[in-house]
């Protein structure tokens, strides 16, 4: 049996940028334990399986080591390959996902996409992550993950975190943010996920939807644009919407082939 996969570079208009993505098209589901081999095969952050349902699609998400309940960069990529591949002639594709129904559709030369905002639930003490980041923040929320907020993006940019101190955390992933480069953008972040299989991730897109209603509101505008200084780097544009965050990027086409499956 051979099922199509493509790979794709997402939040960055060149190649070997961005995060990339694996897209499985699917005529109908395979078990949970293959379609976990085939994203651990693969061994990047996510591998994105959907199948259509209902007129709609049907989409999920695995990282190597689990399935998660959100992802934007490979639905950016899945968009991305239904909008400028598959269906050239469609506008949007909306997805059902286990987050609720998510859509991407067509902006000018990006692609943007609907998700639901994650407000901030408790203010934690920044101790709590000093040691792993190796820095003190300046403070320190829990959303449905950490968010660690510095008080400069060069300490971002030379952040060097202890990723097993992480992986011991009481979160799931932790962000780390600042404020943006003078002149440059508005907010910058890197993204680790080491309980999930991802020490860092590249560029993340669900952590957008933290840092998008929480520097909407320090910064005092809703629409913003965001680097995330992982080493490969990606760009962001992102827009508060109340319940809802849009998120806008590009993406790029660099693998095409299919997995061979016994």
């Amino acid at each position: 049996m051979k099922v199509p996969i493509y790979q794709l570079d997402a939040f960055t208009s060149a190649a070997f940028g961005g995060n990339p993505a694996a897209v499985c098209p699917l005529e109908r589901w395979l078990d949970d334990e293959t379609l976990q081999a085939i994203a651990a095969e693969n061994n990047v952050a996510e591998t994105a399986f959907y199948v259509p349902e209902n007129g709609t699609y049907r989409l999920r998400w695995f990282t190597p080591v689990a399935e998660v309940p959100l992802c934007g960069h490979a639905t950016l990529a899945t968009g991305h390959l239904i909008l400028n591949r598959l269906e050239p002639e469609r506008e949007r594709v909306r997805f059902e996902t286990l987050s609720g129904p998510v859509e991407v559709a067509r902006d000018r030369q990006r692609l943007t996409m609907d998700f639901p905002a994650l407000p901030l639930q408790r203010e934690l003490d920044p101790d709590l992550v000093a040691g792993p980041i190796g820095v003190r923040p300046e403070a320190l929320w829990e959303a449905d993950r950490g968010m660690a907020v510095l008080a400069d993006p060069v300490q971002v940019q030379k952040l060097r975190p202890d990723i097993g101190r992480i992986a011991e955390l009481p979160f799931k992933s932790l962000i780390v943010t600042a404020g943006g480069f003078d002149g440059d953008c508005d907010f910058v972040s890197r993204f680790f996920a080491p309980k999930l299989g991802i020490a860092e991730d590249p560029v993340t897109g669900s952590a957008h939807c933290v840092l998008t209603p929480y520097w909407s509101r320090v910064l005092g505008k809703k629409s913003l644009f965001a680097r995330q200084l992982s080493p490969r780097g990606g760009e962001l544009w992102v827009e508060d919407r109340g319940a809802r965050v849009q998120l806008s990027g590009d993406c790029v086409l660099v693998i095409e082939g299919s997995f061979a499956l016994p």
